[in-house]
């Protein structure tokens, strides 16, 4: 027995022992495990919970225009931070805080005592000046820290308010391109981490790390900053002048879809956006608002009668009596009595609606609209910026020949200018339709190459080239015989075509002396550079004409702009057929060699301002062959 019971016990220590053995591997491979797998991952979690993070916000990304001029920028505003369990003097610290800030004594003392590893004090103590960021420093007051920010910069004020939009307190895009490409713009956070135990004291023997922000990307626009400028001041012009209920001005390049310039009026500061209605920053007007075009939807229905090859502007001619009865309905010229008997390319320059009304019953139904759907209406353009409209069209069942014959003359469709702009380029550009957009490139900030360019996108072919050079033709002869003579440019050759709409009013009925007035004009009329939308909502006291109100101010931003972009003057276009009250230019002659006793003789529609001595004119300005108005003052200088 004794024999048995020592095996026995000899076997329960060799078990003993082996369990022993196999604990202690085990511990001595988790300790393993943590020294050797575990240790960064530990030490990082460890470093987390004693650290504190102070964070750096990145600078947006500025947005320049297409030569580099910047839009918006960044200025600094930097943000009041506190570690509450590091503040010595909470009563003290509270009271300098308040007198800085211009707080409340006891709203500060709730933020230097809150319970929280870290505490911005909102909104005070968010993007505050640099001055009281110094005069906090200054005071030395443990654990408040200033944390470096920045702030939207707008130089320029108002200017392109809409499409640049806005951004919030917390740096993050709330409207406009700063909303559309916010991910872009806005980059990735930085912090300066420093150590503290659970009491929130500071570890002196652990270094701080810092973490630097990453600034977001520079966005380059399409924008031309010269032509916007132009167009704001027009628009500032128009509205101090007619008082209206709204206006809109749009620019594109029709060879590419760039646009160019676009501002609409009433108008803000991105900077104090809150100051205005929210209904006035909510709309983009060129992208956002739909209404009847009026007669500058006439082009499409040329192009279509032009490309089916269904008249021929020079040789048909058409009666207008100022009325066409269509399906029981009359539907009126806007020229009292009609304009008699005329060509089709005199329809178009008249912009005689019954004209119009039988070059859409030649089209019929199914081809009428099947053109209005090649030329983008009543979809999306594509515009890389919010809030864009579709504008509103007649349902296929719901056309009957007299909503034919309304939509061939533009009355009874809805569309946003955006899409009239760039079917009219397609219509003068050779038939291409693109793609609008404002994107140009994506700019590195610290180098300002371009990192990603934007490129234009072709659509759809929607004319052909000749249709298309017919159309420049026609439109050309609208600016120097027709309605548009008001855009008329001396020196350049501009195509175009005026637009007279009435409003619908809430009873849903055509509203009296209340209409939307617009002009559409591009030039060089025979290779268009540039197309320029404009249309004034309402305009006081006046004659609400699209001729009379609209192309005059689209004949000022053409003339500047072309100088602006340095197209050349040229004087193979067609000249303005003068009517009553407008007198013609005066072509400056060379005087240059003559005589003082010879230039009254020769200048008698001109004034004289001659300065120096001797007795012939060495130099002359304005220099001879261009057209200035009767009475201006040709300056001479005078030697030997």
């Amino acid at each position: 027995m004794r024999r048995v019971s020592q095996v026995i016990v000899k076997k329960r220590l060799i078990t003993v022992f082996l369990v022993g053995m196999v604990i202690f591997g085990v511990i001595i491979g988790r300790l393993g495990y943590v020294q050797f797998v575990l240790s960064d991952f530990l030490i990082a979690k460890a470093e987390e919970s004693w650290s504190r993070d102070i964070t750096f916000e990145p600078e947006r990304g500025n947005i320049v225009d297409t030569n580099g001029e910047v839009l918006v920028g960044n200025q600094s505003a930097p943000t009041v931070m506190v570690v509450p369990r590091q503040v010595k003097d909470p009563e003290t610290t509270a009271k300098n805080l308040a007198q800085i800030l211009e707080m409340s004594v006891e709203k500060a003392y709730t933020h230097v005592t809150k319970q929280i590893s870290i505490e911005k004090i909102h909104p005070e103590g968010r993007k505050i000046s640099e001055d009281k960021a110094e005069a906090i420093q200054s005071l030395g007051m443990p654990g408040v820290y200033i944390a470096e920010d920045s702030e939207r910069y707008y130089p320029h004020g108002s200017f392109l308010s809409h499409v640049l939009g806005f951004s919030g307190i917390d740096n993050q895009g709330l409207l406009g391109l700063e909303a559309y490409y916010d991910d872009e713009l806005k980059g990735e956070k930085g912090a300066l981490s420093f150590f503290s135990d659970a009491k929130g004291k500071r570890m002196p023997d652990m270094a701080d790390i810092y973490n630097p922000p990453v600034d977001g990307k520079d966005l380059q626009l399409t924008i031309d900053y010269k032509v916007q400028a132009i167009i704001e001041r027009e628009l500032d012009i128009a509205q101090s002048k007619y008082n209206p209920d709204g206006a809109v001005a749009l620019a594109v390049d029709p060879d590419t879809g760039k646009v160019v310039a676009m501002a609409s009026r009433p108008n803000f500061n991105p900077a104090n956006y809150q100051e205005v209605e929210p209904m006035v920053y909510n709309r983009n007007l060129p992208v956002w608002s739909t209404y009847e075009p009026g007669s500058t939807f006439k082009i499409i229905t040329l192009a279509a009668a032009l490309e089916e090859n269904l008249v021929d502007l020079h040789e048909e001619h058409f009666h207008d009596s100022g009325a066409v009865k269509v399906d029981g309905a009359t539907l009126h010229c806007w020229k009292r009595g009609g304009h008699g008997d005329q060509t089709f390319l005199e329809v178009v320059q008249n912009s005689c609606n019954p004209g119009f009304v039988q070059l859409g019953q030649r089209l019929g139904k199914d081809k009428l609209f099947e053109y209005i759907d090649r030329f983008g209406f009543g979809e999306k353009t594509g515009i890389d910026l919010e809030g864009e409209g579709k504008g509103i069209l007649f349902k296929p069942e719901n056309v009957g020949p007299v909503e034919q014959a309304t939509t061939a003359f533009g009355q009874g469709v809805s569309v946003t200018p955006i899409q009239q702009v760039m079917a009219v380029a397609a219509a003068v550009n050779g038939g291409y339709y693109y793609e609008p957009y404002i994107q140009e490139a994506w700019l590195d900030p610290v180098t300002g190459e371009a990192e990603e360019k934007n490129e234009p996108k072709v659509k759809d072919r929607v004319i052909s080239e000749e249709t298309s050079a017919q159309i420049r033709k026609a439109l050309e002869s609208v600016v120097a015989k027709g309605t548009g003579r008001g855009a008329y440019v001396e020196g350049y050759r501009v195509g175009g075509k005026t637009g007279t709409a009435q409003k619908v009013g809430p009873d849903g009925r055509y509203m009296e002396n209340n209409h939307i007035v617009s002009f559409i004009g591009f030039a060089p009329a025979d290779d268009p550079e540039l197309v320029v939308y404009l249309a004034i909502d309402n305009p006081k006291d006046t004659v609400q004409f699209g001729g009379v109100v609209a192309a005059p101010i689209v004949g000022n931003i053409m003339e500047d702009s072309l100088r602006a972009l340095e197209v050349k003057p040229r004087k193979d276009g067609l000249e303005k057929e003068y009517t009553w009250p407008d007198e013609p230019l005066v072509e400056v002659p060379n005087v240059t060699g003559l005589e003082k006793k010879e230039l009254n003789q020769l200048l008698t529609n001109l004034k004289i301002e001659a300065s120096g001595k001797g007795d012939k004119v060495i130099t002359q300005a304005p220099e001879a062959g261009v057209k200035v108005p009767s009475g201006s003052k040709v300056r001479v200088y005078m030697g030997n």
